[in-house]
């Protein structure tokens, strides 16, 4: 089953389009994908979500899924719109 591994993180973006067997979790994708490595993520605190939707990483893929790659915000987005508009007040 195809299945695609996706990250955008530090100014780069990686996609990774796999050939996986049925059972393949989202960590194992991840895994084979090598993005972490290539995008200098080894240790960061990652989470992960298929389509926008966060999983956990034991969760087995289907067939097309898009698993994500996903970090912690750097900055509340409450308190960046708060800032903005206290500049430009």
């Amino acid at each position: 089953m195809r299945v695609t591994v996706a990250c955008a993180a530090h100014g780069t973006e990686a996609i990774v389009t796999l050939d996986v067997a049925a059972g393949t979790t989202v960590e194992d994708a991840v895994d084979r994908s090598a993005i972490i490595e290539r995008t200098g993520l080894s240790g960061a605190p990652i989470a992960y979500a298929i389509f926008g939707r966060r999983v956990d990483a034991t969760r087995p893929v289907e067939e097309n899924d898009r698993v994500e790659i996903t970090l912690p915000l750097i900055c509340d987005p409450k308190l960046a719109r708060r800032r903005r508009a206290a500049r430009k007040g």
